[in-house]
């Protein structure tokens, strides 16, 4: 299974920018995806979560109104649109996929993870 983000980069404050995350190994469309990030010194934190179709999705209040999370099942995609970027959403940005219910928000429901992508947001 692998899960392979991209889209990071450096952006000015006030930006946007897209990540995706391309899935192989799994049925895609069986598992709900989430995005998680990481700042340095910091513990992992939600981010987005979508549900299997894509008709359902979460978010954490500090992106709520920027970010958009969506999915492409025929392209094994995830996505992460990021507006408005602030500073402090400077971080290494990952996907995660789940096959089973669990607490979506929680690092622990999901069975597999990728690789990260850095997000870097400038003042």
């Amino acid at each position: 299974v692998q899960l392979q983000a991209s889209g990071g980069g450096l952006v000015q404050a006030g930006g946007s920018l897209r990540l995706s995350c391309v899935v192989s190994g799994l049925t895609f469309s069986n598992y709900k995806m989430g995005w998680f990030r990481q700042a340095p010194g910091k513990e992992r934190e939600f981010v987005a979560a979508i549900n299997r179709s894509g008709r359902s999705t979460y978010y954490a209040d500090s992106v709520k109104g920027r970010f958009t999370i969506s999915r492409d099942n025929a392209k094994n995609t995830v996505y992460l649109q990021m507006n408005s970027l602030k500073p402090e959403d400077t971080a290494v940005y990952y996907c995660a996929a789940a096959r089973f219910t669990g607490d979506l928000a929680d690092a622990y429901a999901y069975n597999y993870s990728g690789q990260g992508t850095q997000v870097t947001v400038s003042s």
